[in-house]
């Protein structure tokens, strides 16, 4: 599950409290679990939850997961396998979104100064994966010129 913490304002906020509002903490974290497996049973949801509740309450909120539209599932014999309604990429996509607007501003210049700064993730700012935020992107129309 997306942790990430950051002090605004003299106040925390659990970023998983954000994405994915209209959700309740387990709900979060069984859609999270459909992302990271891509298909699941009932009962491997259940075995990949920490601190699980019982194996109906599980059945109880992938049906109220369904009926919010949120995940679906397929027949496979006599069991249900249910997936995340929205295609991975799409969710991480809209997560940072959210998490974009709701910290900074919308800035994704602010996103990536974060991500580079030294402070406690103790990210390096020579790191190879880094993104560097004088980089520009390039139009259709800058490229052919």
């Amino acid at each position: 599950m997306l942790r990430f913490q950051h002090v605004l304002r003299e106040e925390v906020f659990d970023v998983s409290q954000v994405i994915g509002s209209g959700l309740s903490r387990r709900e979060r974290q069984i859609v999270d679990i459909l992302h990271r497996l891509g298909r699941a049973s009932a009962g491997e949801v259940h075995t990949a939850i920490e601190d699980a509740p019982t194996y109906s309450a599980v059945r109880a909120t992938l049906r109220i997961l369904e009926e919010k539209g949120h995940v679906r599932h397929e027949e496979d014999g006599k069991k249900y396998m249910y997936v995340p309604a929205e295609p991975r990429q799409m969710a991480a996509k809209s997560a940072l979104n959210q998490v974009m607007r709701t910290f900074f501003g919308g800035s994704l210049e602010g996103v990536v100064r974060t991500l580079l700064s030294d402070d406690e993730a103790g990210v390096s700012k020579t790191s190879s994966t880094a993104v560097r935020p004088d980089r520009r992107c390039r139009t259709k129309e800058s490229r052919s010129a």
